[in-house]
């Protein structure tokens, strides 16, 4: 291991460390500083897992209000985006339970509008404007996507989560990750090159 990566992963386990002794203690500061931090990274990832603004707003706040309740469960070894988007999942799986036994697909409205996700970055209006007509057009085609696929495409292109982390908040074996990725791009390729899904 090279002198950056050590840092590096020495640095991430300081922070988790302190993360963990924070949400045991129930720290309102750090709670505020995570929200602060993450809040966008998991709105959208909510919004692509239940395509729908108004239950990924529902679900952002009750994984807050779970991420308070059980913070102490947080295991300082692993990062904080893993179990904050494993404890997000496992409300909208739970919630989907007791609606009716179905997978994530059930999600999805049929005549729902695609969401829009938001730009970040200072760039200019014209560039702005080309990024939501691309992010739309990536947004549709990926409401046409089994959540399954969707649900690993936005954990690994949105959110940059290795694979490993992916299988950790999917519960998924690595190899299963891996096939869903690659059956998620290849579903896509053909919608980002107009052809309809």
């Amino acid at each position: 291991m090279n002198a950056i990566a050590f840092y590096l992963e020495s640095s991430m386990t300081q922070e988790s460390s302190e993360i963990a002794r924070g949400l045991r203690r129930r720290d309102p500061e750090l709670l505020d500083r995570l929200i602060e931090q993450y809040q966008h990274r998991l709105f959208r990832y909510l919004l692509y897992l239940t395509g729908r603004r108004d239950q990924a707003e529902d679900f952002f706040q009750e994984t807050w209000i779970r991420v308070l309740e059980r913070g102490h469960q947080f295991d300082d070894r692993y990062a904080f985006s893993t179990w904050l988007f494993t404890v997000a999942r496992n409300l909208v799986i739970d919630q989907m339970r007791r609606k009716q036994p179905a997978s994530l697909e059930g999600l999805l409205d049929e005549d729902e509008a695609p969401f829009d996700v938001p730009a970040t970055g200072q760039a200019s209006p014209f560039d702005i404007s080309l990024q939501r007509e691309q992010n739309q057009h990536i947004s549709e085609g990926m409401l046409h996507l089994s959540a399954e696929y969707r649900e690993a495409l936005v954990l690994r292109f949105q959110e940059g989560m290795t694979l490993e982390e992916i299988a950790s908040v999917t519960g998924a074996p690595l190899g299963t990750v891996k096939s869903r990725i690659y059956r998620g791009l290849s579903v896509l390729e053909p919608w980002l090159r107009g052809a309809p899904l």
